[in-house]
């Protein structure tokens, strides 16, 4: 059992549930091996496989941890629509849980960023994770969906005067805005009340 783990996991293009699997395996076959404890200056199953495989053991754990998601998860992860450290947070959540999340997923589009499975997890783990938390979590858009205009000091600089913080140009900016919004709008009510 452990030879042909070992011979699997050389491979190249070893996707994440494979190498997860692998892992688990080898780490039960060096389990059932006779020894019951790790002695002084022995190390764990897991520190072992970590060893052959070149990872850390927090790694091997971490792979382990992908056996517990869902079958469809667990294939979005192969697939490379949830990454991977995102999914070792969901591989926390009860099978009821995962399975709201992925027809959140896939009635939304959209994947857990890290935040997001984090929150998740900590929701679930408070027993306060249902499908309407799920939903809210998922639906939020994510820092790097929002569009953000720049614009350089030295071109507004002269319109902002003293103010020094951010939100205080900021706020001076939003407001410039809708005063000249409503400029526009009386423009054209005038206009179109000739």
């Amino acid at each position: 059992m452990i030879f042909m783990v070992d011979s699997n996991i050389q491979r190249e293009g070893l996707l994440p549930s494979e190498k997860a699997f692998a892992y688990k395996m080898k780490v039960e076959a060096l389990r059932h091996q006779g020894k019951r404890s790790v002695q002084p200056g022995q190390k764990s199953s897991r520190g072992a496989v970590a060893e052959n495989a070149g990872e850390s053991e927090t790694q091997v754990q971490r792979y382990i941890r992908l056996t517990y998601l869902e079958k469809p998860l667990l294939s979005l992860v192969d697939e490379g629509r949830i990454a991977f450290t995102p999914a070792v947070e969901l591989s926390y959540l009860s099978q009821r849980e995962q399975l709201d999340l992925l027809e959140t997923i896939e009635s939304e589009d959209c994947t857990p960023s890290l935040s997001q499975a984090i929150r998740m997890r900590k929701l679930s783990e408070a027993g306060q994770l249902d499908m309407d938390g799920i939903f809210h979590i998922m639906s939020e858009v994510k820092g790097n969906q929002k569009e953000y205009i720049k614009l350089s000091s030295d071109k507004v600089g002269k319109y902002l005067g003293k103010l020094r913080t951010p939100q205080q140009k900021e706020d001076f900016i939003l407001k410039a805005l809708a005063f000249y919004a409503r400029h526009l709008e009386r423009q054209r009510s005038s206009r179109d009340g000739r």
